[in-house]
């Protein structure tokens, strides 16, 4: 299942430092046209990667596709909470209780958050992949 999320967080890596820098630190960013095409990257890699999975799935004959194209393509959020304590710890220079709160805490809500969002991305899409396939199969 973490495997369907570690590819879009592949596609986001590099834009997630900048992120970090700019929210947590005291970076400007300034490059929202290269931000809005890595976050239809990431739409596109997450649908793609979650209709392959459902696929294979399908061709095991396991019809239990629901929760597994949400899990798999909501993951990208376990990735990138993984990449918040990498940063919180290395890249950082924050310090104290107070800031490791708060900033645990607003991660927490964010990696939620996008785990919500990405598991409906790869729900919605892995639903219209099925019910095009179940639309045009053909019966002998």
């Amino acid at each position: 299942m973490l495997v369907g999320g570690f590819l879009p967080f592949s596609a986001i890596s590099v834009e997630l430092y900048y992120i970090f820098s700019t929210f947590w630190g005291r970076e400007q960013y300034m490059l929202y046209g290269i931000l809005t095409i890595v976050f239809l990257i990431l739409i596109l890699v997450t649908a793609s990667i979650s209709i392959s999975l459902t696929y294979f799935q399908l061709t095991s004959e396991d019809y239990r596709w629901w929760w597994q194209s949400i899990i798999s393509s909501g993951s990208t959020g376990l990735f990138v909470f993984f990449y918040a304590i990498f940063f919180y710890l290395h890249r950082s220079k924050m310090s104290g209780t107070l800031q490791t709160l708060q900033f645990f805490g607003y991660t927490l809500i964010s990696c939620y958050v996008f785990f919500l969002m990405l598991g409906t991305v790869g729900f919605f899409s892995s639903l219209k992949f099925i019910r095009y396939i179940y639309v045009n199969i053909k019966m002998d």
